[in-house]
């Protein structure tokens, strides 16, 4: 496939529109439509890049994880630097990897080894999960920053932009 274009971008965008819709996934703690996540990673990331793959990617980073859409179907639709980018940014373990301990492990893993590209996505999940968890969620935001404290340490080679934001939001929570 040729070079991501802006085009490609709508498509990923309505792509993932439409995956997440087809199992009425919403935002655990708005209730919004799940799209409203991925786009707002996509802005972020056209904030520090006009890469059009990484952009697609953020729209199309939990497809994957969430739907019916597998990653021979990005690669299908997208090509294969899409796909990679995708795969990257889609966790490995399954249920029956063991706790979620045991699993974040396996995914923290798999993100060590993606490409920088990837991790600057990543960053933007990151920093957008993080706002809703934090406010919402008070208990689970526990568990869930000692993760992406941890995540951050295996993020360094994304966007130096993004990983200060990230970074800032870490620092922020346990310093309350």
């Amino acid at each position: 496939m040729p070079e991501a274009t802006t085009d490609t971008i709508k498509k990923a965008s309505e792509y993932a529109k439409a995956a997440h819709a087809e199992i009425n996934q919403k935002r655990k703690y708005t209730g919004d439509p799940y799209i409203v996540h991925p786009a707002a990673v996509a802005k972020l990331v056209s904030t520090v890049t006009d890469d059009k793959e990484m952009i697609c990617a953020a729209w199309l980073h939990d497809v994957v994880e969430d739907t019916r859409r597998t990653l021979d179907d990005i690669k299908s639709e997208f090509g294969e630097a899409i796909a990679e980018l995708v795969e990257n940014l889609t966790d490995i373990s399954k249920p029956e990897d063991g706790n979620r301990k045991l699993r974040k492990a396996l995914d923290l893993e798999h993100t060590r080894l993606a490409s920088p590209r990837a991790k600057t996505v990543k960053l933007a999940d990151l920093i957008d999960n993080s706002k809703s968890i934090t406010t919402y969620d008070p208990n689970f935001s526990r568990i869930y920053m000692k993760e992406k404290k941890r995540l951050l340490k295996v993020l360094k080679e994304g966007d130096a932009t993004l990983y200060g934001i990230a970074q800032k939001i870490v620092d922020d929570y346990y310093a309350a």
